[in-house]
């Protein structure tokens, strides 16, 4: 398999090597890519515009230092107080991800039975289509996936603190008084519970530029929540370790980006909403 950091950094790399090549050789089949940048020192804002959600991936292996970079990147990313409770389960056992694969498949229907009875008469655009059929592709494929990455964070500081509040709730009433105590109070689970998708998100983020910068194809996933403990059984995962993202990794099938987003300025609310 060829490491795209070979190539150079911050760079344009042409995969030549098409479907015609001899595996006996040690050369991969994958067919050629587009233009992309690659390398550590590709540029930031080319890959994150170029960063599509990549779900047609070749079965060839990754090399385990090339993953080992990607987490790193993810340990980069801020947490909050900087608690880096972090965690990354990196699958490439077959066996373990073909009972992945099972858990997937109901994850994705069962998925598509919620919106359909969410939202019965869904048009159906073009790009819409086009999700689907990635959808399906990774749906089939999903046993051949050659690494997934399960994004976790230990939530056992920020259930002591949560704990912790509760026993001293009368401590802050003293101290902030009676209205806004009670107001910090019931304030205090809606801000517990984005501060930890806060702290691990940054990470899968991190994971998935450096992917990009590596010439990989990833895309992040949070449909197995719909089935959490089952997936965190197959995988040893603890009861106060959370799950929050499942990232199918390998060698892209189909080119990178660029992705498909609205005008910058529709997005922009100045000053206020």
């Amino acid at each position: 398999m060829m490491d795209t950091r070979s190539a150079g950094t911050g760079i344009l790399e042409r995969n030549e090597i098409g479907p015609e090549a001899d595996a006996s050789e040690g050369v991969s089949t994958r067919p050629p890519r587009a233009d992309v940048a690659v390398g550590p020192d590709a540029p930031i804002f080319a890959i994150m515009s170029t960063a599509r959600a990549m779900r047609h991936l070749a079965p060839d292996p990754v090399p385990d230092e090339l993953i080992r970079s990607l987490i790193e990147a993810a340990t980069w990313a801020p947490t909050g107080s900087n608690a880096q409770g972090e965690g990354f389960v990196i699958v490439a056992d077959r066996e373990t991800i073909a009972r992945l694969a099972v858990l997937w498949r109901r994850v994705v229907d069962d998925f598509r039975t919620i919106m359909d009875a969410a939202i019965p008469h869904r048009p159906q655009s073009a790009a819409s289509a086009r999700i689907r059929e990635s959808v399906d592709y990774q749906y089939e494929h999903f046993a051949e996936t050659p690494v997934v990455i399960v994004a976790c964070y230990d939530l056992r500081p920020q259930r002591a603190a949560a704990r912790s509040s509760l026993r001293t709730a009368g401590e802050l009433v003293r101290r902030a008084g009676i209205g806004h105590g009670i107001a910090l109070l019931r304030a205090w689970p809606t801000v517990a519970r984005r501060s930890e998708a806060a702290s691990i998100y940054p990470a899968v983020q991190n994971v998935l530029l450096a992917a990009r910068a590596e010439g990989l194809a990833a895309c992040l996933t949070t449909w197995h929540l719909l089935a959490e403990a089952e997936f965190k059984a197959i995988l040893g995962i603890p009861q106060h370790v959370e799950t929050f993202a499942v990232i199918p990794l390998g060698w892209p099938l189909r080119p990178f980006g660029p992705v498909r987003r609205r005008p910058v300025d529709e997005v922009i609310h100045r000053d206020r909403w």
